[in-house]
């Protein structure tokens, strides 16, 4: 097992660089970047302009007479008439005076010492953004990976023990309106009814804390942490938990059905021994199977709703607002760490592999 996780890191290099070449060559070929957004800046208001640049240096400029009133020519949209000095300025201020190539290398070698860089428009780098954001993504993926699993579990194995039963009728309605409403609508409905919205008051509608949490005792703040993650991992888990039940309980009854369970059964052991010890440790191979899309979806993709919604400043909120402008410092840092900990987690899923079915072999196998 030890050669193959050795194998697998050896691995995750070429893949990383892969990742990072496809979404840097994408980057370039979309319209809208930092040099593009700072020259609309320019031509709407002078004010963000100059709170770009700092110490008045594009007012200064205009009132030096270096603005060109002639169209020139410019790669970048909506450049016509600014002074081509100008344009260059912007360009090396975000780095954009190098080729593309450049950029990438320079970009490469920072990340080998995990030197993500600095934003464009914040005064931090981005490895404080990714600290700074990294308790809300926590709180919410941690929790509602784990009651999503504590749910759906033996949900779906009671489920498939008395499948066509009342019970499963009822429980598949449930199941099926958590999978046809997103998590997003839940978010708003109990805010609605929970939050102040047009019922009851009982929880808060913002943040992760409240804002004397640092003045509260311990007890205090565990409670307040947990009176403020309530409905966003609520919601989290009543949009999330209907796949894993389907797939739960899909997987048992494909299971019980096997010769080897009817055979098990005709040797005298009862449901209960036959279920826990054959049938739960095949089936349980295709749900970890899921594992890492699971928790990383959790993690990072499902919760960016969930974040604006309820104003949690986390990760998923984080790479769509950098997306959003242009802000590639942080998208290729944030892209970096999301494919470090993806590749992280599908190694941990072949692990899981062996703990649950300890006759899979991966040192057999050919890297």
């Amino acid at each position: 097992m030890l050669s193959y996780i050795i194998r697998r890191l050896l691995l995750m290099i070429p893949t990383l660089f892969g990742i990072l070449v496809i979404n840097f060559l994408i980057v370039q070929f979309a319209p809208g970047g930092p040099v593009e957004q700072t020259i609309a800046r320019i031509r709407g208001t002078a004010v963000d302009a100059t709170a770009r640049f700092g110490g008045g240096g594009l007012e200064s400029m205009s009132s030096q007479g270096q603005f060109d009133s002639s169209d020139v020519h410019s790669k970048y949209r909506g450049s016509q008439g600014l002074d081509p000095e100008l344009i260059k300025e912007i360009e090396k201020l975000y780095g954009f005076d190098k080729p593309a190539h450049e950029r990438f290398v320079k970009m490469l070698g920072q990340y080998i010492t995990f030197d993500l860089g600095k934003s464009f428009y914040k005064d931090k780098t981005v490895g404080e953004l990714i600290l700074d954001k990294l308790p809300v993504s926590i709180s919410l993926g941690l929790w509602t990976t784990l009651l999503i699993y504590l749910i759906s579990i033996p949900l779906g194995i009671k489920k498939a023990i008395r499948d066509g039963s009342k019970f499963d009728m009822w429980s598949s309605a449930v199941v099926v309106v958590g999978y046809a409403i997103p998590a997003f609508i839940f978010a708003v409905m109990l805010i609605i009814i929970f939050a102040g919205g047009s019922y009851l008051d009982w929880f808060p509608l913002r943040g992760l804390v409240s804002d004397n949490w640092s003045e509260m005792d311990w007890p205090h703040k565990i409670a307040d942490y947990f009176w403020h993650v309530t409905l966003p991992i609520f919601a989290m888990v009543i949009g999330g938990f209907a796949s894993l039940t389907i797939l739960t309980k899909n997987s048992i009854l494909e299971e019980i059905n096997k010769q080897y369970v009817m055979t098990a059964r005709a040797k005298g052991l009862t449901q209960k021994a036959a279920l826990y010890k054959h049938v739960f440790r095949n089936a349980m191979l295709v749900i970890v199977a899921g594992f890492p899309h699971a928790i990383a979806h959790i993690f990072f993709t499902g919760s960016v709703l969930i974040e604006v919604i309820f104003s949690l400043d986390g990760l998923g909120y984080l790479g769509f607002e950098s997306a959003l402008n242009r802000d590639y410092p942080v998208v290729f840092g944030t892209l970096f760490v999301f494919t470090l900990i993806g590749l992280g987690l599908n190694l941990l899923g072949d692990i899981l592999y062996v703990v649950v079915d300890p006759r899979i072999d991966f040192e057999a196998r050919k890297s």
